[in-house]
């Protein structure tokens, strides 16, 4: 827009400006804010199991053979192998969180509001953060309104649906306010900001939703509780682990140091959370190709879980245009659409309602230019053209129209039943006369025209309708309007629909949420009220909105999502932003949760395997007279090949499986019978070398335990692994090669078999143990499995869990 158009304006001047900056009288920054390069690299680094890690690597230096020489052996060294840990986590942790931040942040960027204002004369582009007290806007049809202001000079029509839900537009004139949140749908104007910040309507509006919304991730929930259970034993049980072996038993000191310290290390699921932070992290930056803005790691999770979807009618199901359905004419149709090109074209309206009869007409030329217009407002509901003698008039029947005929009034009482809108077309002979129609119009025929039900939209709800997700359609519209358009989206028992006026009480609401599948006229605290009478039914609800008067139930919802289109307070207090306003968008975002919680469930299993059997070590060699197992250097081996290059792999994978169950309840059902698989194998060997004591080493225990682990591990990989695919049995063909390399590589410059404190000494009393015990331990592996899957019926281990405060 031209600023000749408001002569006479010129703004504030550079100084007012930096004036009101430094009062404090500035909108200030709305957007969601990253963590800092700092912040990701602090936690990443300074977390709980990294501090133990550190604790235990300065304790066992106290505690090695130096040698005569006061040099540590290289089998000493694989005793850190551990602190490799702190630092592989560290390197990855930091690398996807920045990626994802970089992500995040450039789709920021792109979803930031601009707005332009007139300062010192001239026009310019600022950010919504930067808009001050006084500042005179520009506005033009489609622009946001982004602060509260004052109509100064000209007119527009504004729609508010974004903060009422009411789709009509309002007139607005000199003088009168005009509130953030909604957007000018035609007109030109120049508005002085009168409210700023939090002092806004659409802020106010919202204040009862937070700024940074708090993730309800389940997997984090549970993985933050594992973890604060295992802090709080980890200690307490290694000092009586030590006291036991130390002081009841008699054993070695620096032996006992270093298997405690193995023992417990093998407790610590050390890159577990890291994992968890990757698979989110890649999902942040996979979302991103399908235009979707994740203002939350685990938003994805979030929405996969969701068993109900409350979806907002404008902007989700329908663009917020209009389209016609049909026209009805007793005249030839060619004529009466060339009637209303020339029509539309002459008077030059720029509305929903023009542009969709532009678009009904598009095949056609314009053949006439009109002599007189009147353009079309809500206050007289018509637009007109003269074109010669004769003229013609667009809009509602009861403004165009003297008297409506019965025929005529059963169509548009049978139409606006359908939830649709009927214009006529009147002729009429003369002229204009103080913008006023003659008193003689002849019926022409009449358009039919409905909200435009976007394209996506059909496939999207029968999508979410076949994965058992069921659909709540709520809208501040008229509930037969509402009803009519989700029929036509293809929601099913669209005709099961409730006008939320009649719903005085918090009960009839409350009782309305089982009943109904479609709302209409419902207020911003209705639509909170309904996301919380879900929730208190135990369902899991995902909402999907653009307006202001969205936002609380949006904050309430287990997963929001806003379009980009949308307001700013509706944007900041989601965990999704769909860039694209593409509706089509949420099954690709729900498919990306299911791999990433799929995946997961699996992978975390294999770090529990081995915290669950080194917890069994601690409790089981309290009570026996034997040597713990491990020290940290062979768990570095077995974690290695059956945990660390395994996990990130097959968390990768596609998986589009539907979730059930709670995340950590299935994992731990998954890990407990390997677990306990090998810690009977373990004890099973070192009960059985007892018996020759002359002939077998404390080195060759510590390998046939190492091998017997390992291989319950890689079965464990294979069962997680079936159905198989190229990919899976490579992985397993790879890690047990890596694992009999380690026996069997002979390199002049390293031997890793030394290195992980293991030795080739396999004499015949070592083999009559190895082998008994390795064949017996796969059929026990597979059993216990069986015997998991018949008490899960129980659900015992799930009270358990409960009781523990875990899950």
């Amino acid at each position: 827009m031209n600023t000749e158009n408001f002569t006479g304006y010129t703004g504030l001047t550079a100084g007012e400006v930096n004036q009101r900056i430094a009062e404090g009288k500035i909108n200030g920054d709305q957007n969601i804010k990253t963590k800092s390069v700092a912040q990701i690299f602090r936690t990443n680094l300074f977390t709980f199991f990294n501090f133990l890690f550190v604790i235990f690597a300065v304790i066992l230096v106290f505690f090695l053979d130096f040698g005569e020489d006061g040099n540590l052996g290289a089998d000493d060294f694989a005793n850190f192998g551990f602190l490799i840990v702190i630092f592989v986590n560290l390197f990855i942790g930091v690398i996807q969180e920045l990626q994802a931040k970089r992500t995040i942040d450039k789709l920021s960027l792109l979803s930031a509001p601009k707005v332009t204002v007139l300062r010192d004369g001239g026009e310019c582009d600022i950010a919504l953060k930067d808009i001050v007290l006084d500042d005179l806007v520009i506005l033009s049809a489609g622009r946001q309104i982004c602060a509260d202001a004052e109509l100064v000079e000209g007119s527009v029509e504004v729609n508010e649906s974004l903060i009422t839900g009411e789709p009509d537009a309002v007139p607005k004139t000199k003088g009168e306010e005009l509130l953030s949140g909604s957007f000018v749908v035609s007109g030109n104007a120049l508005a002085k900001v009168i409210r700023v910040g939090k002092d806004n309507y659409a802020t106010k509006i919202s204040a009862g939703a937070k700024y940074i919304k708090p993730s309800n991730s389940e997997i984090l929930r549970s993985l933050s509780r594992f973890i604060k259970f295992m802090a709080i034993i980890i200690l307490p049980l290694g000092l009586a682990l030590f006291g036991v072996k130390y002081f009841g038993q008699g054993n070695q000191l620096d032996e006992t140091v270093r298997t405690v310290i193995g023992t417990l290390i093998g407790m610590i699921p050390s890159g577990l959370m890291l994992l968890t932070s990757a698979v989110f992290c890649v999902s942040v930056v996979r979302l991103a190709r399908y235009k979707t803005y994740a203002q939350d790691l685990y938003c994805t999770e979030s929405l996969a879980r969701i068993d109900v979807l409350c979806l907002d009618k404008t902007g989700t199901i329908t663009e917020g245009n209009m389209e016609v359905l049909s026209d009805n004419t007793k005249m030839e149709q060619a004529e009466f659409l060339q009637i209303l090109k020339n029509l539309i074209t002459s008077v030059g309206d720029n509305n929903p309602t023009a542009n969709a009869i532009k678009e009904y007409t598009a095949n056609l030329e314009a053949t006439a230019k009109a002599d007189a217009i009147v353009p079309f407002s809500s206050q007289r509901k018509w637009s007109a053209a003269v074109f010669g003698t004769t003229g013609y008039a667009l809009g509602a029947a009861e403004t165009v129209l003297k008297k409506i005929g019965v025929r005529t009034a059963a169509f548009i009482k049978e139409e606006s039943e359908k939830g649709n809108r009927v214009l006529v077309l009147a002729s009429f002979q003369g002229t204009l006369q103080n913008n006023k129609l003659p008193a003689a119009r002849k019926l022409l025929g009449a358009v039919v025209l409905s909200d435009k039900i976007r394209k996506e939209a059909p496939d999207t709800l029968r999508f979410f309708a076949e994965q058992g997700v069921d659909i709540k359609i709520i809208s501040g519209d008229n509930a037969v309007t509402v009803k009519s358009i989700a029929a036509r989206a293809g929601l099913e028992n669209a005709q099961s629909y409730v006008d939320a006026t009649t719903l005085t009480t918090d009960e009839a609401l409350e009782d309305a949420v089982a009943r109904y599948k479609v709302f209409g006229r419902v207020t911003p605290d209705q639509k909170l009220k309904i996301v919380k009478a879900l929730k208190a039914r135990g369902r899991t609800v995902g909402m999907t909105g653009d307006g202001v008067n969205d936002v609380l139930a949006l904050r309430e919802a287990d997963c929001s999502v806003a379009m980009a289109g949308g307001s700013d307070a509706a944007k900041n207090v989601s965990q999704l932003v769909l860039l694209n306003n593409n509706f089509a968008s949420m099954p690709k975002v729900v498919a990306e949760g299911r791999r990433s919680i799929n995946n997961l469930e699996r992978s975390a299993a294999l770090f529990l395997v081995k915290t669950g059997y080194n917890f069994l070590f601690a409790l089981i060699f309290m009570l026996l007279s034997a040597d713990l197992p491990f020290e940290p250097k062979h768990l570095t081996l077995i974690g290695t090949v059956t945990i660390g290059i395994p996990s990130y792999i097959l968390a990768m994978e596609p998986n589009r499986d539907i979730i059930t169950g709670k995340f950590f309840n299935k994992v731990i059902k998954n890990a407990l019978p390997a677990s306990i698989t090998v810690a009977a194998a373990v004890v099973a060997i070192s009960l059985s070398s007892k018996l020759f004591p002359q002939t077998i080493t404390p080195a060759q225990i510590s390998t046939m335990c190492t091998i017997v682990t390992s291989l319950l591990g890689l079965c464990y990989i294979a069962k997680i692994s079936y159905p198989f695919n190229f990919v899976r049995i490579g992985l397993i063909v790879i890690l047990a090669s890596i694992f009999v390399l380690t026996f069997f590589a002979d390199f002049e410059f390293f031997d890793f078999t030394t290195f992980f404190g293991l030795t080739t000494d396999f004499n015949v009393d070592v083999l009559k143990i190895l082998i008994p015990v390795a064949v017996l331990s796969v059929p026990l592996f597979m059993l216990l499995y069986l015997v998991m899957k018949k008490l899960d019926k129980y659900d015992l281990l799930d009270k358990l869990l409960v009781k523990l405060r875990i899950s």
